[in-house]
Parts: structure tokens; sequence; C-alpha cells
């Protein structure tokens, strides 16, 4: 698997340095420059040639390797220097330490301590850099801004979140997206997966919720000929088609407690027995998962195992609402607008003059996808010049309160509570009554329904059936 990150290596020894590279391009690593002059890797370093880590050898003739590091750590102090000795010399390991270096290696040095230490070394500057990233006001730079381009922000707190993302990306850790929906989690995991050393293989988007748990096995594992009655043909799960790849498992919060156990094995052991075989096959995937649930809560509720949060939060990505993004509210209406009359093959219409005012004001339940679906209906009955403040000026608005027009339910006298009819309706009323109210305001659209809802489009469908049925 492809590993980021530019190395240096210098030593006296032209084919102990071809050999090095060798072995660390066969091990992924894509960015490797050997120099047999330690003078002329001073003087690369000394004009500001970026590497993330040196290899040094300690013994040169024309300058020591405790030189070179002093020097590398004056001039470039984010490069992590591994020092390599002939000679395991305690003091000489402390010495080296002491000045800087992070890791020292013992020739003969084997390839799985040498890939350790390299990669060991590489998640320390990614960690070093999210540090940095937190205490900075400073806008982060992006090393693969093209990656970004489909999340448009202009969100300080958008960007460095990216950025951290960016630095994720680069390591084979699991990272968790969370946020509410309609923030955008699917978008973010694909960047991650573009700027990753495994851009090259799959990206597999799996919705957990959609997920039966009676072929779970079939669907993940996949299944041998003949392992189920009339399965003519072997199937491959999704984690053989995600071999190499990124595998995002969205609303994971879903997934009921008997799948969990057997995901968690697979995370575990990176291993898997395909239904109807016997034989166990081997996987290598990163595992990018995404919840709009309070994992936390579903833990203490125990819904939702412990271990296997801990497994799949290696880094933990939160997406801010739209609400507490407001300077993406211009650059997102304008791009939607954009998008929908080119989707309508319509001019693209001039927003009114008030409506930045009042999308400021309201609260984007469903976030993104909720202000793109209403750009959309807006713009499908638009005619001419501006658009109307009566496409946006929808019940959704209405039922938001503290806007400037909203029509607030019926009060007590004092201005109070609610008043409600007497007898009280049942909470099935009560829901079944939300339910038609959003199906009417959507025009039926269940996808729309959900978001204004602030639940999934399987917890409405749930809904529907739960109030349909007798009591």
């Amino acid at each position: 698997m492809g590993m980021t990150g530019r190395l240096l290596i210098v030593d006296d020894d032209w084919d102990f340095l071809e050999l090095m590279k060798a072995r660390l391009t066969g091990a992924g690593f894509q960015q490797v420059r050997i120099e047999d002059d330690p003078l002329k890797a001073a003087a690369l370093i000394q004009t500001g040639e970026a590497f993330d880590i040196a290899l040094i050898d300690m013994t040169m003739p024309e300058m020591s390797g405790l030189e070179l590091l002093d020097l590398v750590k004056n001039n470039s102090p984010r490069t992590e220097c591994i020092m390599v000795t002939a000679v395991n010399d305690v003091g000489v390991a402390v010495r080296c330490l002491r000045k800087g270096a992070y890791d020292y290696l013992v020739k003969p040095i084997s390839e799985e301590d040498l890939v350790f230490s390299l990669r060991r070394t590489l998640e320390k500057k990614r960690l070093l850099e999210i540090l940095d990233l937190e205490k900075s006001n400073a806008l982060p730079v992006f090393s693969h801004p093209e990656a970004f381009q489909a999340i448009l922000t202009r969100s300080p707190a958008m960007m460095r979140l990216l950025k951290e993302a960016e630095l994720h990306a680069g390591s084979d850790v699991p990272i968790l997206i969370t946020g509410e929906s309609g923030t955008g989690k699917e978008l973010l995991a694909r960047a991650v997966h573009t700027v990753s050393p495994r851009s090259r293989y799959p990206f597999m988007p799996v919705n957990m919720a959609a997920v039966s748990a009676s072929l779970f096995e079939a669907e993940f594992f996949g299944h041998t000929r003949g392992a189920f009655t009339g399965a003519e043909k072997e199937r491959v799960g999704y984690l053989k088609h995600a071999n190499h790849g990124t595998l995002f498992l969205d609303e994971i919060g879903n997934l009921p407690q008997e799948m969990q156990g057997k995901l968690l094995r697979v995370l575990q052991d990176g291993e898997y027995t395909p239904v109807g075989s016997s034989l166990s096959q081997k996987v290598d995937v990163r595992i990018v998962a995404a919840t709009n649930e309070d994992l936390e809560s579903l833990i203490s509720e125990r819904m939702f195992r412990k271990d296997l949060y801990y497994r799949l939060c290696g880094h933990r990505l939160q997406i801010p609402p739209l609400r507490e993004r407001p300077e993406d509210l211009p650059v997102l209406l304008d791009h939607f607008l954009e998008k929908a009359a080119n989707s309508l093959k319509k001019k693209k219409p001039t927003p009114p003059d008030e409506l930045s005012k009042l999308l400021a004001a309201y609260h984007f339940p469903g976030n993104i996808r909720e202000l793109e679906s209403m750009v959309y209906n807006a713009v499908s009955i638009h005619t001419a010049g501006k658009l109307s403040m009566d496409a946006f000026k929808s019940d959704i608005f209405k039922a938001q309160p503290g806007l400037a027009d909203a029509t607030a339910g019926p009060v007590d006298a004092a201005g109070g509570a609610t008043v409600f009819p007497d007898p009280l309706p049942t909470i099935k009323q009560v829901d079944r009554m939300l339910v038609d109210e959003a199906l009417r305001r959507s025009g039926g659209n269940q996808a729309i329904a959900a978001m204004m809802l602030g639940i999934t489009r399987q917890a409405l469908n749930k809904r529907l059936k739960k109030t349909s049925d007798p009591a």
C-alpha cells in the first residue's frame, strides 16, 4: 500500500542506498531520494528542500551523522530524523535522541523494523501538524486542494477540519465522521479516499441502515456458488470488492447488535470467511464510518458495542451543522442556484435581496441537503427575473420560531405555552400528523419529508408503517 511522505536517505555506501530504496518502494513509499554525499544532502536541506523523514548514517567521511542531524534540526525542524548505525551503542543512541532524532536503527535492518519505524514517525509528524492546526488562527494550506473542491466552504472551522482530514488520510487508522444528517459526511469520506495512498483502488459506500440482518454475511463476506438455494454463481461481497481501497460505512449507528460483533472480528483480524466456504480470506481495507447518531448514548443504552466504537474511532472528524457556518450560505446558495438551473435547463435566476437574511435566521434541520432541495424547488417553479420570495417563504420557514414572518401556534393568554385541545391527542396521532404534514409540504417526497423531521428515510418508513397499523 502506498505511503505519503518524502524520504531522504543519506549513507556513503551506494549499494546500501539502492537496496534501501528498492525495499521502501516495494513497501509503498513512492517519494524516496538517496544521497551518498552528506555535504550534498546538507545543501539540499539548506536550500529549503522539504522532506518528512531523513534516514542518516552515523559514520560518513565528509560529515558525521550527528553533524548532519544538527544541521537538519536547525534548518528544517519538522523533518523527523532516524539515525542508522552499524554499532549497537546505547550511549550513541542517547546522544542522537537528545539532539532531536526520533529513532535509532542498527544495521542490518529488517524490512519489518524499517517500515514500522517510518510509519510510526509519519504518524507522529501528522499528530504534531494537527496540534499546530488547532493552535493556529491562520487558514490552512492544502497539499491536495483539488480533492476537496466538492466541499464548498469559507468557514475557518470547516477548513481546519478538512486539513485535519487531509492529514489523517495518509494513515490506515479508521476514521469516524460524525455530524447531523445532510452535512456532507460521504463527501468528506470520498475526499479522504482521494488523497490517501489507496486512491487507485475502490471507494465502496455501504448504507448500514439498508443492510438486512439476514443477509449481512452474504453482502459483506460474499458467498460461494450454491451457498443459497438457486445461487448459480459466486457473489463478491463488499469486503473483497473494496480490497486495498476504502470501505465507507454510513449510518453505522443503525447496525443491529448481532452484526456489530461480526464486523468487529473483521476489523480485529483482517480476515473473513465467505458464506458456504470453510477457507478464511485476508482483506486489506481502510474503514471510514459515519453517523448522525450519538454513539456514546447508544453505548450507555447497550445498543452499540463499546469495543467496536473504539475500533472505529481511530480519528474522529466532527462536521459542524450549516447553522454554525453562516459564511457558507452565500457560496452554497450560488452553487445550488447554478446546479438547479443547469439541471432544469433554465437561466440561472437572481436571488431576492431579502433572501440572505431569511436563510441566516433559519435553523436548517436538514442542513446542506435541505438547502439544495429548497433551491431546486424554488428554481423549478421560477419563470423569469428574480426568484420570488414566496418560493422560499414556504411552511418550512413558518414552522421555524424566531423568523420575522413566523406564525406561531396557539398560545395561552399570557403568551406562554401552547394551548392543546382537550382531550390531548395520542403520541401515535401526533406522530402521524407530523409525518402527513411533512409529506404534504414536500409534495410527497419522502427523502425531503424525512429531512424536515430530522430523521432518516428508513425511520420515516417505519413510522408510516407503525402509524398505519391498527392500534
